[in-house]
């Protein structure tokens, strides 16, 4: 018994210590070496302080700033440790009230705006921690932001044109723009 059980403890460490311990390090020093951004948590660093990542979305209610896709997370909007969605059904009562509250607060947020209201502003991703919105999403919070920061609607507009971002390799996904890089570009303006 005991010619069969040292052979498999024996490879049980050795492969725990190469699995475990010696890969993840090894990929983790090339991930730091050739993508030290992207491995360090995409951080967004303004005046020397991390604001963000342009990974994960953040809460917005201010009306000077855009706001992002409803967060799904609990206990507190976009909480990293807690990605996943709802799985509310679309016929789950909750996720349709859920809906019509988000409306009711983006009218009575800009009253004047009569256009349709985009679906990502009133629904949560899979993650429940999108840091994007399509670009129709940000044009029809543009008049908004304008008026709740003095500035010309068309400076606004020009604003998420110049942060847009194309399909992934041009043909996956659609065309987006982050709210947190939108917004810290808006605060900078003053």
């Amino acid at each position: 018994m005991t010619a069969l059980l040292r052979p498999a403890i024996v490879l049980f460490l050795i492969l725990t210590g190469i699995t475990g311990f010696v890969y993840p390090f090894v990929v983790t020093g090339i991930a730091q070496a050739i993508f030290p951004t992207q491995a360090g948590g995409s951080l967004i660093v303004r005046d020397g302080k991390p604001v963000g990542s342009s990974l994960i979305g953040q809460s917005f209610s201010d009306p000077k700033h855009f706001w992002g896709r409803p967060s799904a997370t609990s206990p507190q909007p976009y909480n990293g440790l807690a990605s996943g969605g709802s799985n509310l059904g679309p016929l789950n009562p909750a996720l349709t009230d859920g809906i019509k509250s988000r409306i009711e607060a983006l009218q009575a947020a800009d009253p004047a705006n009569k256009a349709p209201i985009p679906v990502d502003l009133v629904t949560a991703s899979a993650s429940g921690l999108d840091p994007d919105i399509s670009l129709a999403a940000a044009y029809y919070q543009a008049p908004r932001v304008a008026r709740a920061r003095g500035l010309a609607p068309d400076a606004v507009r020009s604003m998420i044109a110049a942060h847009a971002r194309g399909k992934l390799l041009g043909i996956l996904g659609e065309p987006r723009v982050n709210v947190l890089d939108l917004n810290l570009a808006l605060d900078a303006l003053k």
